[in-house]
C-alpha cells in the first residue's frame, strides 16, 4: 500500500524517535511505499525552533521526504502559525496514497487534504492530535485567536472527510472534545507507542549496559530523559534522589538542561557521585540504556520516551495527571510532588516493591497496547 504522512502542522526531524518517525519506519518495515510531506520547521535538541531548506531527499532509512516552504504570499511571521503551504494537493495526486495520516490537526493544509479525500473517497484519512492545555493555547491570543477562531473552524469544516481523529492521551482527547467540539464518534484513542524488546535482545542489551556502568544485579538503575525544564520536575527527582542514601541506587540523566533549572540541577548532579548526566543520545543508545534500567522517572509533564521505557520493561514513576493511570495500573507509581517521589524511592530501597514483578507487568502492557507494529497497521484499515 501507499501511505502518506503529512507533517505540516508539526515538526518532522530525521533520525529521532518521535511518533512520526516510528510510524513511518514501521510502514517501511511492513513493505509499504511511504511519502513524508513535511514543513521546513524543526526543533533542535535544545528546543530551539529552526528552519531548514526546502527540498526532496531520501533519508538513510530509505524514506522519501519532501519539505515544503510556507506559501510565498503569506508573510513568514504569520505563516508559521497559520501553516499554509503550496503544492500539497499536487504531491498527493502524484503519489496517489491509499491511506493518509495527517500529524497534528492545527493548520491550513488540513483543508487541502480534505479536498483530496473528497475527490478520492476510497482513501483512508486519519488525523492525529497531540494538542492539550499543557502544551498549547496557554495565552489568550493563542487560545481564542489562533485555536478557537482559526484552527477550530478548519477542523469542523474538514470533519465530514476525516475518518477518525486519533488522540494520544486523555488530555488531548479532552481538548479535542471540549474545546474544538469534535464529536465522540470521530475520536479514537491512539497512544504513543514503542517496540517491545524480545527476550534475547533484552537480555543482551541489559547485560551489556549494566556491565558498562559497573552495576551488579542488586543495584537499581533509574533513568530520566528529555528536554528538562521546570515543568519536567527534574529538581524534584534530584532532591528526592540525593535525599535517599541507598548505595545501590544509580541515576542516569539523558537529554538537556534548560536555562530555567540548569544551575540548580547541575549543582545537585555534582553533589552526588551516583548521578551521571549524559546529554543527548541516539534512539538506539537510549533504548539500550532503558533495557539496562530498572525504573523510568517522569515526575513532570509528558514524554514519548515513557512508552519506550515500558517496551524496555522499565517500572514507570509518572506525574499524577489525567491519562497516566493506564500506564501505571499494575506496574508502577503516580506521584504529584517531591515528597511522594521520595516515598517511592524509600519503598524501592526497603524491598517492599518487587521490581521484577512490576517489570513483567510493564512488558505485558507494552505488548498489548503500545506496539508500533500494531499501531501502524491501524491506519491502513
Amino acid at each position: 500500500m501507499k501511505v502518506a504522512h503529512v507533517c505540516l502542522s508539526n515538526y518532522y526531524m530525521d533520525d529521532r524517535a518521535y511518533q512520526e518517525n516510528e510510524l513511518v519506519e514501521e510502514h517501511i518495515r511492513q513493505g509499504h511505499e511511504v511519502l513524508v510531506i513535511a514543513s521546513t520547521q524543526i526543533f533542535t535538541t535544545d528546543r530551539r525552533r529552526e528552519f531548514v531548506e526546502p527540498g526532496h531527499y531520501r533519508c538513510k532509512q530509505g524514506i522519501e521526504v519532501i519539505r515544503l516552504p510556507y506559501h510565498p504570499w503569506v508573510p513568514h511571521t504569520v505563516a508559521k502559525s497559520l501553516r499554509p503551504h503550496k503544492g500539497v494537493y499536487q504531491l498527493l495526486e502524484e503519489f496517489a496514497p491509499d491511506s493518509i495520516l495527517f500529524h497534528g490537526m492545527c493548520g491550513w493544509e488540513l483543508v487541502t487534504v480534505s479536498r483530496y479525500k473528497k475527490a478520492h473517497p476510497d482513501v483512508k484519512f486519519y488525523v492525529d492530535t497531540h494538542t492539550d492545555f499543557i502544551n498549547s493555547a496557554r495565552g489568550p491570543v493563542s487560545k481564542w485567536g489562533l485555536h478557537y477562531l482559526y484552527y477550530r473552524p478548519i477542523v469542523h469544516w474538514c470533519l465530514p472527510w476525516i475518518d477518525k481523529i486519533l488522540y494520544i492521551s486523555a488530555l488531548t482527547g479532552k481538548f479535542a472534545r471540549e474545546f474544538y467540539g469534535v464529536p465522540e464518534d470521530k475520536l479514537e484513542f491512539y497512544p504513543l507507542g514503542g517496540h517491545p524488546v524480545e527476550d534475547e535482545e533484552y537480555r543482551a542489551l541489559r547485560e551489556h549496559t549494566r556491565q558498562d556502568l559497573g552495576l551488579s544485579d542488586d543495584q537499581v538503575l533509574f533513568v530520566q530523559s528529555g528536554k528538562q525544564s521546570a515543568s519536567k520536575k527534574l529538581l524534584d527527582t534530584l532532591k528526592a534522589f540525593t535525599g535517599n542514601s541507598d548505595p545501590r541506587f544509580r541515576l542516569v540523566l539523558v537529554g538537556s538542561l534548560l536555562e530555567d533549572i540548569r544551575e540548580q540541577a547541575q549543582a545537585l548532579i555534582d553533589s552526588d557521585d551516583r548521578i551521571q548526566f549524559w546529554g543527548w543520545r541516539t534512539p538506539a543508545e537510549l533504548r539500550a540504556l532503558l533495557c539496562g534500567a530498572d525504573v523510568y522517572l517522569q515526575p513532570g509533564s509528558q514524554s514519548a520516551t515513557m512508552q519506550t521505557s515500558l517496551c524496555c520493561r522499565c517500572v514507570p514513576v509518572l506525574e499524577n495527571i489525567e491519562g497516566h493511570g493506564i500506564y501505571t495500573e499494575n506496574n508502577g507509581w503516580l506521584v504529584s510532588n517531591e515528597q511522594e517521589l521520595a516515598a517511592v524511592l524509600a519503598e524501592i530501597s526497603s524491598g517492599a516493591a518487587d521490581l521484577r514483578v512490576l517489570a513483567a507487568e510493564s512488558e505485558k502492557l507494552a505488548r498489548e497496547k503500545l506496539d508500533y507494529a500494531v499501531l501502524a497497521r491501524r491506519i491502513l484499515d
